[in-house]
């Protein structure tokens, strides 16, 4: 039986900076932004990402952020009205 492919890990110590930010997060005291100056963390998905950004910064282990869906370059006005004047003749 083939085994599946390895999930990604956090480390331990990773997943300790995550639990001690949403303490402060609850607390009321997170903040965000370089010293604080970004105002208070509002949502838990903001506590958990600054979190896991500190981490990086400190060389610990965590999974490289996820990219956002590529999507392709949406053609210009200026150029469909040549595309469609090509096409008239």
């Amino acid at each position: 039986m083939a085994r599946k492919a390895a999930k990604r890990r956090y480390s331990p110590s990773a997943g300790d900076d995550v639990a001690r930010e949403m303490r402060r997060y609850k607390k009321g005291t997170a903040k965000s932004g370089p010293r604080g100056r970004g105002g208070r963390v509002k949502s838990r998905k903001q506590a958990i990402a600054i979190a896991l950004s500190e981490a990086r910064a400190k060389g610990k282990k965590v999974p490289k952020k996820a990219s956002k869906r590529k999507t392709t370059k949406k053609t210009t006005k200026k150029s469909a009205v040549r595309k469609s004047a090509k096409r008239r003749g």
